[in-house]
This record gives C-alpha cells, sequence and structure tokens, in this order.
C-alpha cells in the first residue's frame, strides 16, 4: 500500500504548476536550493513527491524498490522535506529537532507551514548532509 497520493502530473514542472501560491514559491525555491546543493541527484516524480536521487531499498516484510535520497512536497497543511539518509546510527533529520524548533520533525521528515518559518542556514545544512549519503535500508 502506498501512502503517497498520486497525483496527475505527469513532470515535477507539471506538478509544482499545480501548486497555489504562496506554497508554489516555496516550493520553488526549495526545489532551487536543492538542485544547487546536490546537482548531481536526478530528480523526478514519485507520485506527488519531487524526488532527488535514488536507491535500492529493502523492507523487514522484504518489500523491495526504488526510493529517493531527498524529497519535497506540498501537502495539505504543511511542506514536507524528506531526507532518507543516516549516520548510521539516527536518521539525519531526527538529528536537527533543536535547530528547527518551528518545525514538526520525524525519523526522515521535517514539515513546515511556510519557508519562513524555518533557518534556511540549518535547511542547506541538512540537505547537504543527507545529499552525501545513500538512502537507507529497513531490514
Amino acid at each position: 500500500m502506498n501512502m503517497f497520493k498520486p497525483t496527475s502530473a505527469n513532470s515535477v514542472n507539471e506538478y509544482i504548476e499545480m501548486i497555489p501560491e504562496p506554497r508554489k514559491s516555496d516550493i520553488l525555491a526549495l526545489d532551487k536550493m536543492i538542485l544547487e546543493i546536490a546537482p548531481n541527484l536526478d530528480r523526478k516524480l514519485y507520485n506527488s513527491i519531487i524526488g532527488y536521487g535514488s536507491y535500492h531499498y529493502k523492507g523487514k516484510s522484504g518489500r523491495e524498490g526504488e526510493w529517493f535520497v531527498i524529497g519535497l512536497a506540498s501537502q495539505k497543511n504543511y511542506i514536507s522535506l524528506y531526507i532518507c539518509a543516516t549516520d548510521g546510527e539516527k536518521y539525519m533529520a531526527e538529528q536537527y529537532i533543536d535547530r528547527l524548533p518551528k518545525a514538526s520533525i520525524g525519523k526522515s521528515c521535517v514539515r513546515f507551514k511556510t519557508l519562513s518559518d524555518v533557518d534556511l542556514r540549518v535547511l542547506r545544512e541538512l540537505i547537504q548532509k543527507g545529499s552525501k549519503f545513500e538512502g537507507y535500508n529497513f531490514s
């Protein structure tokens, strides 16, 4: 079962064009930032998420597939930035809880209402560190 709602967009640019303002401007700014920081990561659409880079995963259930290293999505109530990387012990995003106090942070997801709610220098650092990893497996 896929936890991400499919979009009718056929490309990253079409997906971004479907996002209403003012959220679209924040997504465009984050997309530009990610492409500047990690130009080596290919960009493509994963359902309703812009994915940057990819890696092969294998879950505990035995399910395997390809997933993004960094992801960006416009959700109903917030922007989600996914950093699918660890330092070998902890998920990267979790390590930034204290430095991004207005964001809601899960294992690999940083959620915030607007880009002005977060420190862009801290986000840049997280994206840079996350882009150096090959993702993670759940087994």
